[in-house]
Parts: structure tokens; C-alpha cells; sequence
């Protein structure tokens, strides 16, 4: 996967929906080093009946204490503690029906088991230049972690 053009996938597929940007863009390569050393969580996941992540920036491989070759061979639904799952599951079918879902709140766990509450994430559907669905992405920058 090439990192830029999949980051530009995801700006340009939050934009289209939201109406708004994510970061000021400026070109390619400036986006993904922006998105990539932002001081916000930015992630992404493919488009598999059970979806596995494809992309964290810094900031999200710190929060789950993964590296990256770790980070991109997790189910994504891992992340969310096994009761919140369900309501994980039906949040991403309005996503893929409605294109996103704003003001999302869940409570993930990292890989070592600490526990922190995400609020005012959003969540929407990748689509590439050709407007084929590719996966979709999570963008929140409220953490809390617990106990």
C-alpha cells in the first residue's frame, strides 16, 4: 500500500462527506507527513468481512503500544473491549450505509491492556479516485484513559 495515496484517499473521502477538512492541505506528501505526525489519532481499516487496520498514524501506535507491522495485522474490533463490540458492530453499519458517523464515543484497549475512552471521534467510508470502497477510517483527538 502506498501510504500518501492512501492517506490522500481518506482526506479527500472525509471532505466529500463532511464537508469539512481534517488538516489544511497543502500536496501529497506535505498531507501524509502532517497526518502521520499529527498530535490526533488517525486510522484506517480495509474493507474484509472481519476488518483488519491498514493505517495508524504516530499518534494511534503509541495509544494501542504497537509497532506498525503488529498494528496492521490487528482486527480492528480487537481494539474495542469484547461487551462493546456489538455497538462497535452496528455504529460501522451506519457508517457504511450513511457514508459517517460523527460525535462517536467507545471505550479501546491498547495491547497491554490499558483501557481509555474515546470521545468526538468520527468514522466514514474510504473510497478511492474511482470511487470504489476501500475501508474506512476514524479521526478523534479526545482521549481519557481509565483506572
Amino acid at each position: 500500500m502506498d501510504k500518501v495515496e492512501h492517506i490522500k484517499n481518506i482526506l479527500n473521502s472525509f471532505q466529500r462527506l463532511t464537508g469539512r477538512s481534517l488538516i489544511k492541505r497543502i500536496s501529497a506528501d506535505k498531507d501524509y507527513l502532517e497526518v502521520e505526525n499529527g498530535n490526533f489519532v488517525l486510522v484506517s481499516h480495509n474493507c474484509l468481512k472481519d476488518p483488519v487496520f491498514n493505517y495508524g498514524n504516530q499518534f494511534a501506535l503509541r495509544l494501542w503500544e504497537m509497532k506498525w507491522d503488529e498494528f496492521i495485522k490487528t482486527p480492528s474490533k480487537k481494539t474495542a473491549e469484547p461487551d462493546l463490540r456489538e455497538s462497535r458492530s452496528k455504529m460501522l453499519k451506519t457508517v457504511s450505509k450513511k457514508g459517517y458517523f460523527d460525535q462517536y464515543e467507545g471505550i479501546r484497549i491498547s495491547s497491554s491492556g490499558k483501557r481509555f475512552k474515546i470521545r468526538n471521534a468520527v468514522i466514514w467510508n474510504i473510497k478511492d479516485d474511482k470511487e470504489n470502497f476501500i475501508g474506512q477510517a476514524a479521526y478523534f483527538n479526545s482521549i481519557e484513559y481509565l483506572e
